[in-house]
């Protein structure tokens, strides 16, 4: 790259040469960005980054309908920033023409994935307005009219990741259709409910009309319907919405009957309605209409299980990023983290999987609801299915569970995230999905050996549920992304992950097919997950991984070395063999030494 020569006074030659080292650095910054297929950069400009950790460093930045890249200048500094525009929440100007003291005057990028950007721009000739309306633009897409980048998105693989959850071929694995369960295509057209799959379980005995009036009592039509069967006992999960109960105490037989039915599946003796809202909340909802269970569903029992609201969970991430970023105070740290709350959220959601998972694994079958069954439900019955089914723990089996319990049964990942929506405040907003993850990471800590997938395949979902490069996570329900096509528009998630599985692959993962998993759920043995909250700190990013792991993999490698050495030597003594077997010999009495490839002995080393 040309450097400025400041020993020339010729304002002309200074202005070329200055002119040259920019552009040289600007092709420099363009060829270490790798873009994607469909990715095109929309602008490119000098700028100040002001990082938390060294300061204000001077470099470029090159913005591309798909992410912000940042490349710094200094050669003493090396910074780099690879942000997709999906993590990004808010933009703020900083400043204004008038404002004094250096980087004063520039831009503010609040994130969703726990960091803050701040850059910094010179004040004159409003430097920053095209940036500004660009970032703004593209950031948003949704709430301007433009396409969600998934939708532009070019990439190709060799699998397709739509394939890997197919609902039928998944209830099949767990044994269904059987005499006590049936599938039922009645929400083909979503006219039963539209944030539904199309493809439901139901009670054998129950007929299509008593579904259409249990979901009349339902919020927002979320019927009872069976998520997992426990292929020995026959007990079940069922998900669904609160009861359209209200202050009035409405009551509905077809709704009671039909929890009956759930119940007399398998005989047992009384069904576990987990209700997994605080009591004084689910009171609250019948305000609203809403409302649990009561003494009318005979044969039932009703637990709540005290998990708190989307808005109590979206302020507890809010204090715990002030207390991680941009730096952690070291000196009231636990303090500070148990002022969060969000260990103990945690704790209570993993607390009512294990009683789900419990219960069911001692042959009673369940229901498990929320509200509107697609936050707290999902987390609790996702995590169950984790703890009772082996096959979850597998690379391809938790793509399937975040598939079905997630993204079919309507999780609202588009109000949940806010997918290109510049409404940063939007009161539905909330960290429900992440939640999850950390409770999976917390599960993976307590059994290293149980997962076939790594911590990696987590962050990787983690940073894909924001980027808006694929389109697993967008829209709220399966009758939303058949309106916008996303099967035949974008790429899915899976697609990626399943085209280099080595690298989420969990070295020390037994499988164990039979095995149940019950996590401790107390504060002692929960931990913070520092490499997805406190990553973007340079001290924890350096860390590198586990040495045991580190030096398992390397044994690994050593083992497939040395195979690969006995295939060849195994390979050379049949090779030497067939050749003195097929050369002419002299005739000789059965007293003569045996030929030398009777005297090889094949030797199998153990590894």
């Amino acid at each position: 790259m040309a450097s400025p020569v400041s020993v020339y006074n010729s304002n002309t030659l200074d202005s070329h040469i200055s002119d040259t080292s920019r552009e040289s650095l600007k092709m420099e910054l363009l060829a270490d960005v790798c873009l994607l297929p469909g990715e095109d950069t929309i602008i490119n400009k000098d700028i100040s980054y002001m990082c938390p950790f060294n300061g204000a460093v001077k470099g470029k930045v090159v913005i591309t309908n798909y992410r912000l890249y940042f490349k710094s200048s200094d050669a003493h500094v090396a910074v780099t920033l690879d942000v997709p525009l999906g993590a990004i929440s808010r933009v703020e100007k900083m400043g204004g023409a008038s404002s004094r003291g250096e980087n004063s005057y520039g831009l503010d990028i609040t994130c969703k994935d726990m960091r803050n950007l701040r850059f910094a721009l010179k004040q004159e000739g409003h430097s920053r307005r095209d940036i500004f309306e660009l970032l703004f633009r593209y950031a948003f897409p949704i709430s301007h009219g433009l396409p969600l980048f998934a939708f532009v998105n070019q990439e190709k693989y060799e699998e397709d990741g739509w394939n890997v959850y197919k609902p039928i071929e998944e209830f099949r694995r767990q044994g269904l259709p059987n005499n006590k369960w049936r599938i039922t295509f009645i929400n083909r057209s979503y006219e039963l409910c539209d944030t539904y799959p199309t493809v439901l379980a139901v009670p054998f005995k129950s007929k299509e009309e008593d579904l259409r009036r249990v979901a009349a009592f339902r919020s927002r039509g979320r019927i009872p319907v069976l998520s997992w069967i426990h292929r020995e006992n026959q007990a079940v999960i069922i998900r669904c919405s609160q009861p359209l109960v209200g202050m009035s105490g409405k009551r509905n037989k077809d709704d009671e009957r039909y929890l009956d039915l759930i119940r007399e599946a398998n005989n047992t003796p009384k069904l576990t309605i987990y209700d997994a809202r605080p009591n004084v909340n689910a009171v609250a909802n019948k305000a609203t209409g809403g409302g649990y269970e009561g003494d009318e569903y005979q044969n039932a029992e009703l637990v709540f299980l005290d998990i708190q609201n989307i808005h109590v969970m979206r302020e507890s991430l809010k204090k715990l990023k002030d207390i991680v970023y941009p730096n952690v105070e070291e000196s009231h740290w636990l303090s500070s983290l148990e002022s969060t709350h969000w260990l103990e959220h945690i704790k209570l959601v993993l607390s009512g999987a294990i009683q789900v998972a419990d219960k069911v694994s001692g042959g009673n079958s369940v229901v498990v609801h929320c509200s509107d069954g697609w936050d707290r439900t999902a987390q609790l019955t996702s995590l169950a299915m984790l703890m009772l089914d082996s096959h979850y723990r597998t690379l391809r089996g938790f793509q399937v569970l975040i598939e079905k319990e997630w993204i079919s049964f309507g999780h609202k990942f588009a109000s949940r995230i806010g997918h290109g929506d510049k409404n940063h405040a939007d009161q539905d907003r909330s960290p429900i999905f992440v939640q999850f993850i950390d409770c999976v990471w917390q599960m993976t800590k307590q059994f290293p050996t149980a997962f076939e997938f790594n911590e990696r395949l987590l962050l990787t979902i983690l940073d894909h549920l924001y980027s808006c490069r694929f389109g697993t996570f967008l829209y709220s329900c399966e009758s939303a992304r058949d309106l916008n096509e996303v099967r035949l528009k974008t790429v899915s998630l899976w697609s990626l992950v399943n085209s280099k599985m080595d690298i989420y692959l969990n070295p020390f993962y037994t499988p164990e097919s039979g095995r149940v998993l019950y996590p401790v759920a107390s504060m002692r043995h929960l931990e913070l997950w520092v490499t997805y909250y406190i990553r973007w700190n340079p001290r924890i990013r350096q860390q590198q991984q586990s040495p045991v792991e580190q030096r398992y993999k390397e044994l690994l490698a050593l083992r497939d070395e040395y195979l690969k050495k006995l295939e060849q030597l195994q390979l050379s003594d049949s090779t030497s063999s067939s050749r003195l077997a097929n050369s002419p010999t002299p005739n000789t009495s059965s007293s003569t030494p045996s030929t030398p490839s009777q005297q090889y002995t094949h030797l199998h080393t153990p590894f």
